[in-house]
């Protein structure tokens, strides 16, 4: 059995051009599967960082479908970071106008294997060039946990904000994860202050891998003014907190190899699954 599985994070520059965009990815993409990359992460709203776009966005079923397409096309297993998707409608409850963040999970062939709704959305002053963030005029929050079985092992879905919030990838981990990914738009000013250190903690806190897939550079239109920077330094951590890759803050591929046997050498040598007498 080969215990050793080749990923890969995808880091882009997305901007208000939504063809251009998924072009950027789909080379991207063609550069994994030359180097024989079994599942691929891109980061969060890599269609189009342009709030504006959302709501027809989650309607276009026609970008929807090429995203899907890229499991087969690629031959990979491909972890759409964020795209918009309409709120699902609940019997007896308003409909909410507004979309969800959703992380979508599609196999080699394809098909839809799982969906995650970003739980924890970014309403908060940053103080850079934009100055704050308010998600929840564009998103509804997530309620549900989400663990996904691929071909690498047992994958827990979570959405940049989400990697400040430790409980959730407790529960992640009890539902059996052996990965985190994290895709993002991680500001510029919070990822260099906090990006990797957070990323490390969660996974020596739950000895999982996470794969960490951002956005970098500015994404504002040609002409506008210059207002969004995100930080990219896209990475893949061990579940001893050792970081195997990184990139810098231009588009590109992390790529690592995830070893099953390593991982469950630190669970053993340092039990802190069993040894946990708090709960949440």
């Amino acid at each position: 059995m080969n215990n050793r599985k080749k990923v890969a994070a995808l880091q882009l520059n997305s901007t208000p051009d939504i063809d251009q965009n998924l072009q950027q990815i789909e080379t991207l993409l063609a550069d994994a599967q030359q180097q024989n990359v079994e599942l691929v992460l891109i980061p969060e709203m890599f269609a189009t960082l342009d709030g504006k776009q959302y709501p027809a966005l989650s309607h276009n079923d026609e970008v929807y479908q090429r995203i899907a397409n890229w499991g087969k096309q690629f031959n990979l297993w491909l972890i759409a970071g964020a795209f918009p998707m309409p709120c699902p409608v609940e019997a007896g409850k308003e409909h909410d106008p507004r979309v969800r963040s959703a992380c979508l999970v599609f196999d080699n062939q394809g098909e839809l294997q799982a969906r995650y709704d970003k739980i924890h959305l970014f309403d908060v002053d940053v103080g850079d060039a934009q100055g704050s963030y308010r998600e929840s005029d564009h998103f509804a929050p997530g309620d549900d946990v989400v663990v996904v079985d691929t071909p690498v092992g047992k994958v827990g879905l979570a959405i940049c904000y989400d990697l400040r919030f430790p409980q959730l990838f407790m529960k992640m981990r009890e539902l059996g994860a052996d990965i985190f990914t994290l895709p993002a738009a991680f500001t510029h000013k919070t990822g260099a202050a906090h990006w990797q250190s957070l990323l490390r903690a969660r996974a020596i806190e739950q000895q999982c891998y996470v794969i960490a897939a951002n956005q970098c550079g500015w994404h504002d239109a040609p002409g506008e003014p210059q207002l969004r920077q995100t930080w990219g330094h896209s990475q893949i951590i061990d579940p001893w907190g050792t970081v195997l890759t990184e990139l810098d803050e231009q588009p590109g591929l992390a790529i690592a190899e995830l070893d099953n046997k390593q991982q469950q050498t630190v669970r053993t040598n340092m039990p802190v699954f069993q040894h946990q007498r708090l709960t949440l």
